[in-house]
């Protein structure tokens, strides 16, 4: 009997956390990428991997140099990256890449590389990791597009 009761006060405390987190809007809502999926998309694979596609593609590398407990940073990837009129623009011209600079493991010496002073800090890169153009802080999506365009323009 005592088991019976431990077993339902484990399921209705679980039922419980569940109903606590939608009510308060935390639930995890599953959708597929192909149908929600708006604004720019980083690149899924290594860094060696983004410069040989950036060399194979003749394109330019937008890296997102930011860190983990950065909030500007946050901001950035939760608004100006989710802008549909980013998204085309960044996807069309760049190969995106988003590093966390202390996680990855090419973040210290791209860091040292590029002189890296603050996050976030958004490089454009060529395939041979010379930077081409860079600009730093919280941009809206119609800022974040200019400078994407000056970059092009060197």
């Amino acid at each position: 009997m005592k088991k019976i009761f431990v077993l339902a006060l484990i399921i209705a405390t679980g039922y419980t956390a569940r109903a606590a987190d939608i009510v308060l809007g935390k639930a995890a809502i599953k959708t597929t990428a192909e149908t929600t999926e708006v604004g720019i998309n980083f690149f899924q694979g290594t860094w060696e991997e983004a410069l040989a596609v950036a060399q194979e593609e003749n394109k330019l590398i937008f890296l997102d140099a930011m860190a983990s407990w950065c909030g500007p940073c946050k901001m950035m990837a939760r608004t100006t990256f989710k802008e549909k009129e980013v998204g085309e623009f960044f996807n069309a011209n760049f190969i995106n890449v988003k590093m966390d600079m202390e996680r990855d493991p090419e973040g210290p010496r791209l860091s040292n590389q590029l002189y890296l002073t603050a996050y976030p800090t958004m490089y454009f890169l060529n395939y041979s990791e010379k930077p081409i153009y860079k600009t730093l802080g919280y941009l809206k999506a119609k800022q974040l597009i200019a400078e994407g365009k000056k970059a092009l323009e060197i």
